[in-house]
């Protein structure tokens, strides 16, 4: 099986996880949903995510409960039980190594700082740190960061349409950065993205420029869109860097109205056995110029 095929795997396997992250959740029962012995499944899933399955679904129920902690009133022992955890000491211990302090502090001390903020769970930041929002209308945008649709640790990124008016205006959270480290390499850029309400389309975008600003390579997953609601889920683009190449351009994208939250980008090389999602656009050269005038139909 093709490389490019494991990813759409490992989607409806983490689809099935994040509809699930309350029930009982095994390495048996997520690998037969994805159609795949348990050790043949648990091999591709953490090459495709950097992680065990195990430690996913445990990083997936924590983020879940922080965020019960600060938006509902919920009991500590009624959220551990919730998310499968045996007893309330282990979850405390689990939630501790994750997020440095116990459940009860963790709910208390952040609570106090969101309360301070008026209550949002989402902060419209013109700065943040690397990042920056361009596209056809970007004014029509929000940008930000979100305590609350977190995949894991406190915080995610979050794109949102706020005046748009038409399908055809677009935003776009993204950074650039010099190619130097990666010249002659095949990149591998993913994030964990989740939508809501997006009636356009979103994905994650990445471009290669040599010193020219001549597009090298392109994806921006508009032949496999995300749209309307969905769940946390891995995406991935990969483009090689050919050795003149300049600047590296990467982000998420939402045309026309929506939501979208991402998290955890990540860059690693990876060899040439993986194939590309370069979108190659065939052009028709002529031979000559034609129709100077404007005048032939």
């Amino acid at each position: 099986m093709r490389t490019v095929n494991y990813q759409r795997i490992i989607q409806k396997a983490i689809n099935y996880i994040e509809d699930n992250l309350h029930e009982s959740l095994t390495l048996e029962n997520i690998a037969s949903y994805a159609g795949f012995s348990k050790y043949h499944f648990l091999r591709i899933f953490q090459k495709e995510t950097g992680i065990t399955v195990g430690d996913y679904v445990r990083i997936r129920r924590l983020a879940s409960a922080a965020s019960m902690l600060l938006y509902t009133d919920e009991s500590i022992i009624n959220i551990a039980y919730y998310f499968r955890f045996g007893t309330q000491e282990s979850f405390t211990r689990a939630f501790k190594k994750v997020y440095h302090m116990p459940p009860g502090q963790y709910r208390r001390i952040m609570s106090s700082i969101i309360n301070k903020n008026g209550g949002k769970n989402m902060k419209q930041q013109q700065q943040i740190k690397g990042w920056f929002l361009s596209g056809s209308h970007p004014f029509n945008y929000e940008m930000g960061i979100d305590t609350k649709e977190v995949h894991q640790g406190k915080c995610s990124g979050y794109l949102k349409s706020v005046t748009v008016q038409s399908a055809d205006e677009f935003a776009t959270m993204m950074q650039q950065f010099k190619a130097e480290k990666f010249l002659g390499k095949r990149v591998k850029l993913s994030a964990f993205v989740k939508t809501k309400n997006v009636e356009g389309f979103c994905g994650l975008w990445m471009r290669v420029d040599n010193a020219l600003n001549d597009v090298l390579q392109f994806d921006n997953m508009s032949d496999r869109p995300i749209v309307k609601d969905t769940n946390w889920n891995l995406y991935s683009i990969v483009l090689d860097v050919p050795e003149n190449s300049a600047l590296i351009s990467f982000g998420v994208l939402l045309s026309g109205k929506g939501h979208v939250w991402v998290d955890q980008f990540k860059f690693e090389e990876v060899d040439k056995s993986v194939p590309t999602t370069n979108l190659e656009i065939a052009y028709d050269v002529l031979d000559e110029p034609i129709n100077l005038s404007f005048e032939e139909e």
